[in-house]
C-alpha cells in the first residue's frame, strides 16, 4: 500500500503513475539507461518542439532518488543538446580526467564545510587585524 501512494504523491523517488501514462501515451522513446540504473527518454518526432531552439524533447527517469547530478557526464551532454548521439548509441568512455561520479553532499554531514565555517569542527583560525570582542565592562 505504501509502494503505491509513494508512487502516485512522490516525484523524488522514482517516476509516478502519471509519468508512466505520459511516457506510454507520448510514445517516449527509450534510448538507454547509465550504470546508476537511470533511463533516458525522448520525443523524437514531437510536434511540440521549443519554439527557440527546435529542440526535441529529452529526459531522465531516475532510478531512485531524484538527484540531478546523477547524470554522468556523457548522458548530461545528451540531455542538454550538447552532442546528438547518445552514449548508449556511441560505446561512450569517460576520459582519464573524468573523475567518477559522487552525490551531492549538500545539507548531510558529509558537506564540505572550510576552516571558519560556523558548523565545522575546532576553533576559528585567527586572521589578520583579528576583532576584539566587545564587553559591557570595557
Amino acid at each position: 500500500m505504501m509502494s503505491i501512494l509513494t508512487s502516485v504523491f512522490t516525484w523524488w523517488n522514482g517516476s509516478t503513475i502519471g509519468t508512466r501514462v505520459a511516457i506510454s501515451r507520448a510514445k517516449g522513446e527509450l534510448v538507454g539507461e547509465d550504470e546508476f540504473g537511470n533511463k533516458y527518454y525522448r520525443l523524437p518526432n514531437d510536434p511540440a518542439k521549443n519554439a527557440a531552439f527546435g529542440t526535441e524533447r529529452r529526459w531522465v527517469i531516475y532510478s531512485g532518488y531524484a538527484e540531478a547530478s546523477a547524470i554522468p557526464a556523457g548522458w548530461h551532454g545528451w540531455m542538454h543538446h550538447t552532442v546528438n548521439t547518445p552514449p548508449a548509441n556511441e560505446n561512450y568512455v569517460a576520459r582519464e580526467w573524468q573523475k567518477p561520479h559522487l552525490p551531492n553532499r549538500t545539507g548531510s554531514a558529509d558537506a564540505y564545510r572550510p576552516k571558519g565555517s560556523a558548523l565545522s569542527t575546532g576553533k576559528r583560525p585567527a586572521a589578520t587585524g583579528d576583532y576584539q570582542a566587545w564587553s559591557p565592562g570595557d
